[in-house]
C-alpha cells in the first residue's frame, strides 16, 4: 500500500469514526410525559425543527434550551422534527432548483 492511499484510508477511516461516535443512543424518556403531563407530538416536532438553527446557537449558551425535546411521542415528533428543519433550510420537497 502507497503512502497517499494509506492516508486516504486512515483519513476515511476517522472520518466514519467520527460519524459512529455522534449516533444517538436510547432515549428511555421517549413516550414519557414531562412534568405537567404533556407530550410533543407531530407539530411541536415541526416548530422545533424550524426553529432549531436558532435553538442550537442559544443552547451552546444557556443550559436550560434543549436543541431537541424528549418527552416526545417518537415517530411522529421525529418527522415533524426533520420536516420542520427541512423548511427552514429549504430542502427536501420544497427545495429549489437553480435555473441555469
Amino acid at each position: 500500500m502507497t503512502r497517499s492511499r494509506f492516508v486516504a484510508f486512515a483519513a476515511v477511516l476517522a472520518v466514519v469514526l467520527c460519524l459512529a461516535a455522534c449516533a444517538p443512543g436510547p432515549n428511555p424518556a421517549e413516550r414519557t410525559p414531562d412534568a405537567d403531563g404533556n407530550v410533543s407530538g407531530f407539530f411541536l416536532g415541526l416548530w422545533h425543527g424550524f426553529i432549531s438553527p436558532v435553538t442550537f446557537i442559544i443552547s451552546i449558551f444557556s443550559h436550560t434550551i434543549r436543541f431537541y425535546e424528549v418527552h416526545n411521542t417518537g415517530g411522529w415528533y421525529n418527522f415533524g422534527f426533520v420536516l420542520g428543519a427541512g423548511l427552514f433550510l429549504s430542502g427536501g420537497i420544497f427545495g429549489r432548483k437553480r435555473k441555469r
